[in-house]
């Protein structure tokens, strides 16, 4: 069933008996955090309606797009086990500093915690895990270009220091884009744009799109 708004504010794409698709806007956390000023997250204000979701996958704060929840424990169980099998077919469109002249490339470099600053991640080959990110040049200026981004991976952060340590950071990003590339948008510009998977009771592979913001 498609649905298209809640009072919450949140645009709802799909919603069954096992699972939900939202739309999470940027600037809202997908999960509670510390403080009772971060309590307002996507999934408590699904849970008014829907009191027995749980959350699959993250989404940045700063990150708008697809997210998929889980309406009941096994549903929770299969599409966990998506994620980690690497199954579930991720796409985001961006846009980044600078003008990209290849048409699409890949990027592995391994991600870690960066403890003493933490939230930001950073580049160790010695203790990261594996990351994995292909894009695609869409269209740009000399000033920016808009790329689909793709990655095989669901590190924290991946996207945003993948593409940071190319030297295109992505607009808007508080935390990884030089002074120039951050006042260029005022929103990190970076959005879940794309979600296919296999449906846990069915086992037909769904899809689901959802067009940037910006």
């Amino acid at each position: 069933m498609y649905c298209t708004e809640l009072n919450s504010g949140i645009e709802i794409i799909y919603v069954d008996e096992y699972l939900l698709i939202a739309n999470k806007p940027t600037l809202l956390l997908s999960v509670p955090g510390r403080g009772e000023d971060k309590q307002d997250c996507l999934i408590s204000r699904l849970a008014v309606r829907y009191p027995s979701i749980l959350t699959v996958h993250r989404l940045d704060w700063e990150t708008s797009g697809l997210t998929v929840l889980a309406l009941d424990k096994d549903t929770h169980r299969n599409l966990s086990r998506q994620f980690q099998e690497r199954q579930v077919k991720k796409e985001y469109i961006a846009v980044v500093y600078g003008r990209m002249e290849k048409t699409q490339g890949e990027i592995n470099l391994p991600l870690r915690c960066d403890w003493e600053n933490r939230p930001r991640q950073i580049v160790d080959h010695q203790k990261g895990k594996a990351s994995q990110t292909f894009w695609k040049h869409l269209n740009g200026t000399e000033l920016n270009t808009r790329i689909l981004l793709t990655p095989t991976t669901g590190r924290s952060h991946q996207l945003r220091v993948h593409l940071q340590q190319i030297s295109h950071p992505i607009l808007g990003d508080p935390l990884y884009a030089h002074p120039e590339a951050l006042v260029m948008a005022e929103r990190l510009l970076l959005h879940a744009s794309r979600l296919s998977f296999s449906h846990p009771v069915t086992g037909k592979t769904i899809s689901f799109s959802s067009t940037p913001p910006f």
